[in-house]
């Protein structure tokens, strides 16, 4: 049996963790400091132990309370967002969502199908570009954001994490004499680059994925390699590597469906670490409702 939870307690300590007052806290609730105060104390005996601490000032929450604040308040928005939903009538404007080219179109696109099942009556605007587009400015409601850490400042969750393979047509691998047993056989094909616009030093090229092979196999050689194919866009690559042209190093998440399908296969086993797909949004967006069914549908499509 679920165990009964003294509401009043919880959004007195949920406002004035917020405010870091008992005086604002009370004035947003309609009650006192001293109601408020007292509520804590309540919520503080089911607990057994402190939740502020209230001495010297400021205000500021014990590590107990750190815990159970940002909890208690995404609990509380998501009440109310959900209530909101059911009073509000539905919004006919497109959720516009921003997301890197080569994700919208190798990841996002095929599975929107899926959405339109789950989700007909919220329509989507997809927004495929590299640039980040301004969120603040109202460019877009809902970012796709690739990157190595959390975006800051907005409200933003992880996704998924991708990692990098030398990735190429099984057709093009029965074009050559013998199995790859080792690195230096992936040199008898031509090797496929693209840029990587944001200049990470670390980015996961060939370049990187060489020099690390290199410790695996001593028999590797800078000079056994083929000449390359090189493109400005990782999707003009990614349409050269299904096309049988050579061989690229490519996110297991953005050609999973590849993967999946068999178009695409693994040409050896090592890889290097990625980057995180993050959802990236305005904190109390008006749209909210709409955002959080597109990050609970991407959550289940990864």
């Amino acid at each position: 049996m679920r165990k009964l939870l003294p509401l009043r307690s919880l959004q007195a300590f949920e406002a004035a963790a917020r405010h870091r007052s008992f005086k604002a806290a009370a004035a947003e609730l309609g009650v006192t400091p001293t109601a408020i105060s007292h509520q804590i104390r309540l919520l503080e005996d089911v607990c057994g132990q402190s939740l502020f601490q209230r001495h010297p000032r400021p205000l500021a929450l014990t590590s107990a309370g750190e815990r159970l604040f940002p909890q208690l308040r995404n609990g509380f928005d998501t009440l109310t967002h959900a209530v909101a939903s059911l009073a509000a009538p539905p919004d006919p404007r497109p959720l516009r969502v921003t997301s890197p080219n080569a994700f919208a179109s190798r990841w996002l696109v095929p599975r929107l199908p899926k959405w339109r099942e789950m989700h007909p009556d919220i329509s989507l605007e997809i927004i495929g570009t590299d640039a980040v587009l301004d969120l603040r400015a109202g460019d877009a409601d809902l970012a796709i954001r690739y990157a190595r850490l959390m975006p800051a400042g907005f409200a933003a969750q992880e996704v998924c994490r991708d990692a990098f393979f030398p990735i190429c047509s099984p057709a093009l691998l029965a074009t050559e004499d013998g199995p790859i047993q080792c690195v230096a056989d992936l040199l008898r094909f031509p090797l496929i680059h693209f840029d990587w616009m944001n200049r990470d030093p670390e980015a996961p090229t060939w370049r990187k994925w060489l020099a690390t092979a290199g410790t695996i196999d001593l028999g590797l050689r800078e000079t056994d390699k083929k000449c390359a194919l090189s493109f400005r866009e990782e999707l003009h690559a990614i349409d050269a590597v299904v096309a049988g042209q050579g061989i690229a190093i490519c996110s297991d998440v953005v050609v999973s469906h590849e993967l999946k399908s068999g178009v695409l296969v693994k040409a050896h086993s090592l890889s290097l670490q990625g980057y995180g797909f993050y959802l990236v949004s305005m904190a109390h967006h008006p749209r909210q409702a709409a955002i959080d069914a597109f990050s609970a549908w991407m959550r289940l499509a990864s």
